[in-house]
């Protein structure tokens, strides 16, 4: 029988419960500050034992082949991901309740721990909450946290999906980083990676080989039979566990696309019921490129994801603002100015990946969030260049003025907030062959762009492209940077003020697009108790727009229509 709480340790005074599902193999050895205990057979797979062990306690478990792995469900390591792992009693004092912020208000910032300080630490990012809390943001979401190979990376190659990397600090100073962020009235939500596994410490094949879909390989490894009942708990359990004992606000499930369930419900639904039934407030964020929205849609128990990363109104704006068109821009080459006024209206505007997507008008607007920038599109760039260094400064200034005054989920990426101009690489800390084979992989996914050659791709297994990639605080107190801060600022508190108390209630369909000049973008939406007008000229000469009704509550640019220019009103 299943235990109540399947994966991990279970610690009750000085005595730990510690747990394996090993379908693979027929006995099972504990092994404990240097004794070896045999684990006795629970059925299904699952090999328990109960011994002394308190807080800090080292423990590993061995394979009848000699072979010791560590928990896939530790809470920390030792060391690295290929040591033993470690008992973890945490003995902190919360402080501070979670704000309650409704969804419609989420203003999402997003950033990785590693690059966010020069530190890099859970307890560098402390430091800086004042600072996110004077900007107007309302949430921090963070790049994935479960510990990889190696000593930095992005965290989408974790092998253990429960255990915060020490790299960062321990888990109780992640603990610590929550807490601090509810004092500072900001809600804190983890990105979490459900759908494969790293390549560097997984040892889940040499004893649970049922945990993988052998008629399936996700682009980043073997794929995960969610069918499992033991393998959906794993991941039930791992959402819950961040939720009941970090306290984090909510999860960002990334590339659910590859999650692929046949089983009714499909585990995400099951693992939305499960959440909402302890966290009823949760905000529960995807991202898929096939654009689809059922995950979006109330089933018969009202359980519904909240929002979806909005790629197409990222990458049609990228086009506009760049001329880009290599690689996955070219779908939004032809009319970049016309699929960013639909991303904008609609939600999405193109099929999305493999043409799977659909009608996306029957969702309110709040439920996609939009960006200019992410660790994505910056870091799956060869020199991680952001958009400061790109774009016409006005052309920027009013596509940021559209991203964080429409009625859809705004998302900043750290530093933006001052035109951070310091790249956001792709960097990993993995050694030996995994390394050398990551390096010549980064330079052949750039070989056949005309931008780039191989060679002038930075490497990621280098320290410094790690280090280059920090973020510049120094920045923030040049006049540049406090411009830009104060331009930021004053944006959110108009949405906070104006547009925020608009949107709760605001349902689907109330995006209408209107006729507008070439390049240009006009833009009603419908919301509860008041109509917000967009009226952008994204080209180079200047165009004639009609007067919108209403009050004026922001332009860039010299006047509407303005070259590069975007104003908003709003009538009633």
């Amino acid at each position: 029988m299943i235990p109540q709480h399947a994966w991990g340790p279970v610690t009750n005074g000085d005595r730990t419960t510690f747990r394996l599902w090993a379908p693979g193999v027929d006995a099972l050895t504990l092994v404990l500050g240097g004794r070896d205990l045999a684990m006795e057979a629970a059925g299904d797979g699952w090999f328990t034992a109960t011994a002394e062990a308190g807080d800090g306690a080292a423990y590993a478990f061995r394979l009848p082949d000699g072979r010791t792995v560590p928990d896939p469900a530790a809470r920390a390591q030792v060391g690295d991901v290929h040591g033993a792992s470690r008992v973890v009693v945490s003995d902190h004092g919360w402080r501070h309740d979670a704000p309650e912020t409704p969804w419609e208000a989420a203003v999402i910032y997003e950033c990785h721990i590693g690059t966010f300080t020069s530190e890099g630490t859970y307890r560098a990012a402390i430091d800086r909450l004042p600072h996110l809390a004077r900007l107007g943001v309302t949430a921090i979401e963070l790049l994935p946290v479960a510990q990889f190979g190696g000593d930095r990376g992005w965290g989408y190659d974790g092998v253990l999906p429960y255990a915060p990397h020490p790299a960062y600090g321990t888990p109780d100073d992640l603990r610590a980083l929550v807490d601090a962020a509810h004092g500072h009235g900001l809600k804190v939500l983890l990105d979490v990676v459900y759908n494969h596994f790293g390549p560097d410490g997984n040892y889940l094949n040499a004893y649970a080989p049922d945990f993988f879909d052998p008629d399936r390989q996700t682009p980043w490894g073997a794929a995960i039979d969610y069918a499992m009942p033991q393998v959906r708990r794993f991941f039930i359990d791992n959402a819950l566990y961040w939720l009941d004992e970090f306290r984090f606000d909510g999860l960002r499930f990334d590339a659910i696309d590859q999650i692929r369930d046949p089983s009714e419900p499909e585990l995400l639904v099951e693992m939305a019921h499960a959440i909402r039934a302890r966290h009823p407030d949760a905000w529960l964020t995807t991202e898929d490129n096939r654009n689809v929205v059922h995950l979006h849609r109330p089933d018969a128990a009202g359980c519904r994801m909240d929002g979806e990363w909005n790629d197409d109104m990222h990458n049609a704006a990228h086009v506009v603002l760049t001329g880009e068109t290599e690689g996955y821009y070219d779908t939004y080459a032809d009319d970049p100015v016309g699929l960013l006024a639909r991303a904008l209206a609609h939600g999405f505007a193109t099929g999305g990946a493999g043409g799977e997507g659909v009608d996306s008008s029957d969702q309110p607007p709040a439920a996609f969030i939009d960006f200019l920038q992410n660790h994505d599109q910056t870091g799956n760039r060869a020199q991680g260049d952001r958009l400061t260094t790109l774009a016409n400064a006005d052309a920027l200034a009013a596509m940021q003025a559209i991203l964080l005054l429409s009625p859809h989920i705004p998302m900043i990426f750290m530093g933006d907030e001052w035109a951070e101009t310091n790249p956001f690489l792709f960097f990993a800390g993995f050694e030996g062959d995994l390394g050398r084979a990551v390096t010549e992989g980064r330079r052949k996914e750039f070989a056949g762009f005309a931008s780039h050659s191989g060679d002038d791709v930075p490497d990621p297994i280098d320290p410094a492209t790690f280090r280059a990639s920090r973020i510049d605080w120094a920045k923030l107190d040049t006049s540049e940077g406090r411009q830009a801060f104060d331009r930021m600022r004053d944006l959110l508190t108009l949405r906070r003020k104006r547009i925020v108390p608009l949107l709760a209630g605001t349902g689907p369909g109330c995006g209408t697009i209107l006729d507008a000049p070439e390049g240009c973008i006009a833009v009603d939406w419908r919301l509860n108790g008041a109509t917000l007008h967009l009226r952008a000229n994204m080209g180079a000469t200047p165009a004639t727009f009609p007067d919108a009704p209403g009050e004026r509550l922001h332009l860039t640019g010299a006047r509407v229509g303005a070259p590069r220019s975007a104003a908003f009103w709003l009538s009633t």
